[in-house]
């Protein structure tokens, strides 16, 4: 039952991967190029955006930075989705927040491998395991800053938009949650990196991508594919880091 429960999430996640690897190369690259000219207007961000990707192809990693590229999407949208809506409800109620915020210190603190274990026992060793246990370990910065953003939104504010009559609705769709969106940002560019963070201890338990080949590089003493893999991910984060970053400047 739970496994069936997860299925449309691994549905989305392998039509997307075939999307990725069907779509031409330098599709994807001129895609994120614009993406990145459009949040920062900088040509040079564009321009490393190009040659990072280049110099992935150039390393053969460009299949597993496709489906890495799957992985974090979809994680982050379901960190997205969840994070959210909890995050708003923590911080219209004290009650829900001073339960939520211990749980958010356990998942904080807690050693990354530690998560591999109940997903595992639960969906054994597969993609699905590996996205949850990333899940979980990227959810917690996009609740606790949604939660801080609409917290720090002025009182006076949202006294005035009540008495104009505006409904509780309203007042957190036009007043609240625009005015915290640059802490929502922030928190859904630390969630990415969170989720980059987790994608080689993923490859242990089979999530695939460029986890991978750093993994492979280590159990056969490979020091340099385990090396092309590390820094093909680190490129990879920081041309993420990079857009989410002009996004929420914008």
């Amino acid at each position: 039952m739970i496994e069936g429960f997860f299925d449309p999430l691994l549905t989305f996640l392998v039509w997307f991967e075939k999307l990725l690897l069907a779509t031409p190369w330098w599709l994807v690259i001129a895609i994120v190029a614009g993406l990145a000219y459009l949040s920062s207007r900088s040509w040079k961000l564009s321009l490393g955006v190009v040659i990072s990707f280049f110099m992935i192809g150039y390393f053969g990693m460009w299949d597993d930075t496709m489906r890495t590229m799957s992985i974090i999407l979809v994680c982050t949208l379901v960190a997205i989705a969840l994070g959210v809506t909890i995050g708003i409800a923590m911080a219209r109620s004290d009650r829900v927040q001073s339960v939520v915020t211990p749980m958010l210190d356990i998942m904080q603190t807690m050693p990354a491998f530690v998560y591999l274990i109940p997903v595992v026992m639960l969906f054994s060793i597969g993609t699905v395991s590996g996205i949850l246990a990333t899940i979980v370990f990227a959810l917690p910065p996009i609740i606790r800053l949604t939660n801080l953003g609409i917290r720090q939104v002025h009182p006076e504010l949202v006294e005035a938009a009540v008495a104009f009559g505006a409904t509780p609705w309203q007042v957190l769709r036009k007043v609240q949650f625009p005015l915290a969106m640059p802490s929502v940002m922030a928190g859904l560019n630390q969630t990415i990196m969170m989720a980059l963070s987790m994608v080689v201890i993923a490859a242990l338990i089979g999530a695939g991508g460029l986890g991978n080949p750093v993994v492979q590089g280590f159990n056969t003493l490979e020091i340099g594919l385990a090396t092309i893999g590390g820094l093909s991910i680190v490129l990879l984060a920081m041309i993420l880091d990079r857009i989410t970053q002009g996004i929420a400047q914008k």
